[in-house]
C-alpha cells in the first residue's frame, strides 16, 4: 500500500517522529529523578556539615519545583504524544486504508494502556512523584524552620511563597495524572 499512495508514507513517518520525540522526553523525564535525588543529595550534605549552612535547605524547595515543572512538562507531552497517535493519527491511517480493525493499527500505543494493573502503577507513579518534587520540598522547609526558629522577615516570606509553589506543583501533578485506561 505505502508503495502506490505517498499519504500513507507520511503517517508513518509521523508516527517515527513521534515516537522519536516521546523516547527522547521518556529519557529525559526520568533522569531528571535521578538529577533531582543527586542535587539533594548535595544540598543536605552541605547543610548538615555545618549549622551556619542551615539556609541552604531553601535550595531545596527551588529544586523541587523547577525540575518537578520540567517533569511534569515533559510528562505531559509524552502522555499528549501518545494520545494524539491513538486517537488522530490511527484514524488517519484508518481512513486512509479503509482498515476497520483499530485495534491492530499501531497496536502497542492502544495494548498498554489496557494493562489491569496500568491504574495502580500510574496512581504508584503519582505518589513517587509527590514525594520527590513536593514533600521533599516541603520536608526542607520544615528542616530549615525547626533550625532557624526565627528567620528575617524576608525568608520567612521566602519560606511561604516556597510553600505555596510546591503545593501548587503537587496540584498540577494530580490533574496532570494521566490514570485514564483502554484507548
Amino acid at each position: 500500500m505505502s508503495d502506490k499512495d505517498p499519504i500513507f508514507d507520511v503517517f508513518l513517518a509521523e508516527y517515527d517522529k513521534l515516537k522519536s520525540e516521546q523516547a527522547a522526553r521518556i529519557g529525559f523525564r526520568d533522569n531528571l529523578l535521578y538529577v533531582t535525588l543527586g542535587v539533594f543529595g548535595a544540598v543536605v550534605s552541605f547543610a548538615v556539615a555545618n549549622k551556619t549552612n542551615s539556609y541552604a535547605f531553601l535550595v531545596i524547595p527551588w529544586v523541587c519545583i523547577i525540575l518537578g515543572w520540567t517533569y511534569l512538562v515533559n510528562d505531559q507531552k509524552i502522555s499528549a504524544l501518545g494520545q494524539y497517535i491513538r486517537h488522530t493519527l490511527v484514524d488517519k491511517v484508518k481512513e486512509q486504508t479503509g482498515y476497520a480493525d483499530i485495534e491492530s493499527i499501531f497496536g502497542w500505543e492502544i495494548a498498554h494502556r489496557s494493562d489491569k494493573r496500568r491504574k495502580r502503577r500510574k496512581i504508584e507513579q503519582l505518589i513517587i512523584d509527590e514525594i520527590t518534587f513536593v514533600c521533599s520540598g516541603v520536608i526542607a522547609i520544615l528542616a530549615f524552620w525547626f533550625l532557624v526558629p526565627q528567620p528575617p522577615l524576608a525568608v520567612t516570606i521566602l519560606c511561604w511563597a516556597e510553600l505555596i509553589l510546591l503545593l501548587i506543583l503537587g496540584y498540577e501533578m494530580i490533574i496532570y495524572a494521566d490514570l485514564a485506561e483502554g484507548r
